[in-house]
């Protein structure tokens, strides 16, 4: 059966086209890229990779290709990256630091120790059920991180988990959690609340696709989890 492109995808290859098509690189001093068109270049780059990358796979997609979509030179592209699982390396880790920038926001939020976990907590299920992650997940688990082309994040070295640990640990100081290690009850309540709609996600399903169906699995698995994880007499 022939596979059709996803439409997260072509939007993702349409919007780097359209920044390619406003954004003509402009010259300093001796005819070298201004930091600004440098940094547009990066952007594109990575923003062009995601898209082929998610779409057509880590061994489907080539350096050559690349550079073509972005209109770069294949010197230009290896320059920034020596090699395919370099690019990829750098555009996960590119996710990874804007998603951290986004969930230190509920870091910093106020509330209740319980109420700052749940919120960290539901945003993680937004954030692992969202296309363009679950494709560039996909390709990860499935061909990126089994030929060695990138390594996985030991979880206590995970900055997500890390920051999850610490408001369990808050919890845990408010009586609100059971004692016991931080990170490890983040990670269970991470697969409680997270691993199973976003493992149905890469397998294809949609059931999750519903904001309402996400608040009312969330919801669920909070409190089954909870039940069990409340301090004991």
């Amino acid at each position: 059966m022939q596979e059709t492109e996803p439409k997260h995808a072509k939007a993702g290859v349409e919007a780097a086209s359209a920044i390619i098509e406003t954004e003509s690189p402009r010259s300093g001093r001796g005819g070298r890229p201004t930091r600004a068109a440098a940094e547009a270049l990066d952007r594109r780059i990575l923003d062009v990779a995601a898209s082929l990358f998610a779409s057509q796979g880590f061994a489907a997609t080539s350096m050559e290709q690349i550079a073509s979509e972005c209109h770069a030179g294949k010197d230009t592209i290896y320059r920034r990256y020596p090699s395919k699982a370099s690019l990829f390396s750098t555009l996960m880790e590119t996710l990874r630091t804007r998603i951290v920038s986004e969930l230190d926001a509920h870091m910093e939020s106020a509330g209740a120790p319980a109420d700052r976990l749940r919120r960290y907590a539901r945003s993680l299920l937004e954030i692992n059920l969202r296309p363009d992650l679950i494709a560039l997940r996909r390709v990860a688990l499935s061909e990126a991180i089994p030929i060695g082309g990138v390594q996985p994040t030991p979880v206590a070295q995970d900055p997500f988990m890390s920051r999850f640990a610490v408001l369990v640990k808050e919890a845990q100081a408010d009586g609100v959690t059971m004692k016991g290690d931080p990170l490890f009850i983040a990670e269970q309540l991470l697969y409680a609340t997270s691993v199973l709609p976003a493992n149905a996600a890469m397998l294809g399903e949609d059931r999750f696709a519903d904001p309402a169906e996400q608040n009312r699995y969330f919801n669920r698995a909070w409190d089954l989890f909870f039940s069990g994880a409340s301090p004991r007499d």
